[in-house]
């Protein structure tokens, strides 16, 4: 796989996106050695996570929809998710990517998932706590990371199911079980 290419596709985003990008990239990289995951997997998926954020949310809709997606009713009435399920299809459908753990890692990165990959579990985590982040807690986040993926996993699904009921919004089905996932491997 040629990196180049992922890099260079980076150059229509704004700024802000693509030195978002690279820096989950970066992360990812980096959370890849500490965990054994596969290198290029995780420098490729952090690279391209955010790859389709900046389209109109018409054509992201249309994406998901040629992609044979069928959205939940939450999918469908939560336009900030639309984004990485949109992008899992693009990177399929413009770089020939195949690879299902990238694919995967790309389309759970905001939401997380019940039974995540290991390059899944980093890309999320790196999305989360990439240098550019700057939010409360981040550094809680980045902390329990460096203990281990699940303790950051489930600190950040805490952070995220709080901060999003407190606002009444509705809650990734997703993110709802990957979280019951962790507490019950730990029971």
């Amino acid at each position: 796989m040629d990196i180049e290419i992922y890099k260079k596709s980076l150059d229509k985003l704004s700024e802000y996106r693509r030195i978002h990008c690279y820096n989950v990239s970066k992360e990812a990289v980096r959370l890849a050695k500490k965990y054994g995951a596969d290198i290029e997997k995780a420098e490729i998926a952090g690279l391209l996570h955010d790859i389709t954020k900046e389209l109109p949310n018409d054509l992201q809709l249309k994406i998901i929809s040629d992609g044979g997606i069928i959205l939940s009713d939450v999918e469908k009435s939560s336009p900030k998710l639309w984004h990485a399920i949109s992008a899992s299809i693009y990177i399929q459908k413009e770089f020939y990517i195949a690879d299902q753990d990238i694919i995967n890692a790309v389309r759970y990165h905001t939401t997380a998932r019940k039974n995540m990959s290991l390059l899944e579990k980093i890309v999320f985590l790196a999305d989360f706590t990439s240098a550019d982040r700057k939010y409360n807690d981040v550094d809680i986040i980045r902390k329990r990371t460096g203990v281990s993926l699940d303790d950051g996993i489930l600190y950040a699904l805490e952070f995220t199911i709080s901060r999003l009921s407190k606002r009444g919004s509705l809650l990734s089905t997703d993110s709802v079980e990957a979280y019951n996932e962790i507490l019950l491997n730990r029971q």
